[in-house]
């Protein structure tokens, strides 16, 4: 059954073996995640809508638990340790969390929580980034990507919510 929750410009909501009908919007991507062995371990849409952008990440073969899921700044995924991605996706120069005052980036999601068969479907809303043209697109210049964490996003300590090593990544472009 799925669940929701609305948190200041986000909307998240969590589908368990049930579809999300989506408002018709403008162009889709999909992103290809993979981890430091370049295993594929999910694949996540993103497609455009009237109010920003609505991301569906299709998730397996990851460890139990619970990891951060950001977009970050740079659309490069280049293993083991995918520090090409850089920082966080964060356009407005915003502090990290959606518990910081000054927060959160504009690339910064709640966590997610992985099960024990390693998988995970989760649909989230984001207004605080586009696919069209503007300060906060995902494809600017240098693109930005999808990162998965090794641990859980704190929500408030910067840069990055003390979420430890990078084990998942994948690069958003516009030719998805």
């Amino acid at each position: 059954m799925p669940r929701g929750l609305i948190t200041s410009g986000l909307a998240i909501g969590v589908a368990f073996g049930a579809q999300a009908a989506v408002a018709q919007g403008g162009g889709t991507t999909s992103v290809e995640l993979k981890d430091a062995d370049g295993n594929t371990v999910g694949q996540v849409e993103l497609m455009q809508i009237p109010n920003g952008v609505h991301l569906k990440a299709d998730l397996q073969n990851l460890p139990a638990g619970t990891h951060a899921l950001h977009i970050h700044e740079t659309g490069a995924c280049e293993p083991p340790d995918f520090e090409s991605a850089g920082g966080h996706f964060n356009p407005t120069g915003a502090s990290h969390g959606w518990l910081s005052e000054g927060g959160p980036h504009a690339g910064d999601f709640p966590n997610i929580h992985v099960g024990d068969d390693g998988s995970l479907t989760v649909e989230y809303f984001s207004m605080m980034v586009t696919m069209d043209e503007g300060e906060n697109t995902v494809f600017d210049d240098d693109g930005s990507a999808i990162v998965i964490h090794e641990g859980t996003d704190d929500y408030e300590t910067d840069p990055a919510g003390d979420a430890g090593n990078r084990i998942a990544c994948g690069v958003i472009s516009s030719g998805g």
